[in-house]
């Protein structure tokens, strides 16, 4: 059976969608939401607000924006995961387990801490002036929340390629660390779409609401037309020949026309379309892709409540797959139950009393040597020299094999014999009862384990 590939993709709520992020975000993730190979999970990233934004009612207001715009462009809360990371508390504990083991070193080479130290150092200031351990940490919150779900890839731009590399780093970190031949996380790797579009904005700069050069995508088609006039275009009269490829106005309608209408509209404008008419049909263009997705924004900003309902179904999908692997996580790292526990010392007590060990190392002369423990630490054997390591271990290898053992007393001490050649002593015991109840400790630890 082929496993589906895992995608996961957050959105920061800190702002109002618009166009630009229509077309470079949500409406390719939500066309591979509908591949039925993908298994895919969308959150609304509200604890990375936090690190950007101390206004609770722009984050409260952008969370419902955002999860109103997801929903009104076409996701289908039935095929994927969609939730709120705060109603995810699975989340946070997961970033602290991560902390742990996440180096500090890895942390400050990390690009947003790396540009707030280099601003402050520049304007004079302390290079940790005004920077939060949210900041800091932020690759972490970042690692939990890829981990958690054991995503295969996560749609980024380049700039968040680096996150997706520090997950990497801690999640093989932790899995090395508590593992135990048990690979905990997968590891993520980071999807650039380099075909997404960036889309110009009124001024011919990338659209962005830090250059106040957005188009509106879901306010009113009032907005959008006057938002659309606004756009900047050369001064050529209506009958002059527009160059299409430097048109800010031309890239925009191509983000959401087909190619039979981008190459008429590329041809109007060769022949001398007018600006104010080409701009009409940007904005016809546009009322007809987005009006019905406009009208079931509106209905869902009106309705809070349904919002709410359908997040709050989309938490207990994901608190399903999280609940039970944060437990396993918690086992490992040793947060578990006492009950748990006694119950199995009880059930595996018969076990423990045989749970000797060999334990290899090198003498300075370059030769090397096992000593056998036993459960509760007592030398039981001190093997004599090898040339190598692969020659003692193929010893200990046979003295855990169930074969007889050629055990020889010598006073109060015995030697074990392979081959016709004593390969390890014991101890010189006080008498010979403490000899024979050695012998018999040894027996029992050399005894392979009943399944």
């Amino acid at each position: 059976m082929t496993t589906r590939t895992r995608i996961l993709t957050g959105i920061t709520t800190t702002g109002t969608p618009h166009l630009g992020n229509y077309a470079g975000a949500i409406r390719p993730a939500i066309v591979a939401s509908r591949d039925s190979n993908a298994d895919s999970f969308y959150f609304l990233a509200d604890y990375h607000a936090l690190i950007k934004c101390d206004d609770p009612l722009r984050i409260q207001r952008s969370r419902q924006e955002i999860a109103a715009t997801w929903l009104a462009g076409g996701l289908d809360v039935e095929r994927v995961t969609f939730y709120r990371q705060s109603d995810i508390p699975e989340i946070p504990e997961l970033t602290w387990l991560l902390t742990c083991v996440a180096a500090k070193g890895l942390l400050n080479r990390a690009h947003a801490y790396k540009a707030s130290v280099d601003k402050n150092v520049e304007a004079g200031e302390d290079p940790d002036a005004g920077i939060t351990m949210g900041l800091y940490s932020y690759p972490v919150l970042m690692a939990a929340d890829i981990l958690m779900f054991n995503a295969h890839k996560v749609p980024v731009g380049r700039d968040q390629i680096q996150h997706v590399e520090m997950a990497r780093d801690i999640g093989q970190r932790f899995n090395h660390l508590f593992g135990q031949g048990k690979e905990f996380f997968t590891m993520p790797e980071a999807l650039i779409e380099e075909s997404v579009a960036t889309l110009p904005g009124l001024d011919g700069r990338k659209m962005s609401k830090s250059y106040d050069n957005t188009i509106p995508l879901f306010t009113s088609a009032k907005d959008m037309k006057d938002a659309i006039s606004r756009i900047v275009t050369d001064s050529k009269a209506p009958g002059e020949a527009k160059d299409p490829d430097n048109s800010h106005l031309f890239t925009l309608y191509q983000a959401f026309s087909t190619p039979a209408q981008a190459a008429e509209f590329r041809s109007e404008l060769l022949q001398g379309l007018g600006w104010g008419e080409a701009k009409n049909r940007l904005f016809q263009l546009l009322d007809a892709e987005l009006g019905e997705a406009r009208e079931r924004y509106h209905q869902l900003i009106a309705r809070p409540s349904d919002l709410e309902d359908i997040l709050r179904a989309g938490a207990v999908k994901a608190r399903a797959v999280a609940t039970p692997f944060l437990n396993e996580l918690r086992e490992a790292v040793g947060l578990r139950s006492f009950a748990a526990q006694v119950q199995v010392a009880a059930t595996t007590k018969k076990k423990a009393a045989k749970a000797a060990r060999f334990i290899s190392f090198r003498e300075d002369d370059g030769s090397f040597r096992f000593r056998l423990l036993s459960a509760d630490g007592e030398q039981l054997l001190l093997s004599r020299n090898f040339a190598d390591g692969k020659a003692a271990g193929a010893v200990t290898k046979q003295l855990q094999s169930g074969q007889e053992l050629d055990l020889r007393t010598e006073g109060n001490a015995f030697g074990i014999w392979l081959d016709g050649a004593c390969v390890a002593d014991s101890p010189d015991f006080a008498d010979a009862s403490a000899r024979d109840a050695a012998v018999d400790a040894l027996r029992i630890a050399l005894t392979p384990a009943q399944d």
